[in-house]
């Protein structure tokens, strides 16, 4: 009686954890634009949280200064793909 009784919960769980529902596998529908947007201010308050740390004496100057240029790069990368995502759409405005 046991081993089904654990048979029948493992069952139960399996299905519990395994079933997706329709909704719960795709999220809202975002433009690259607004992903990006999104990323950008996500790296700008890595930035912020990285100084603060650093000023407040919890990381080496060398480690600190590895991760500003890496958040750095990514944050220009991020502000030139906005910037010709944007131009693309004001061309494709004014072209149509």
């Amino acid at each position: 009686m046991i081993p089904l009784i654990c048979v029948a919960i493992t069952a139960a769980v399996a299905v519990y954890v395994f079933y997706l529902r329709e909704g719960d596998v795709a999220g809202e529908n975002k433009s690259r634009v607004e992903y990006l947007r999104e990323r950008k201010e996500a790296v700008y308050e890595n930035l912020r949280d990285l100084n603060f740390d650093y000023h407040a004496g919890k990381m080496p100057e060398r480690d600190f200064e590895a991760m500003r240029i890496a958040l750095e790069d990514e944050a220009i990368a991020l502000l030139a793909e906005i910037e010709e995502l944007e131009r693309q759409e004001l061309n494709a405005m004014y072209e149509g």
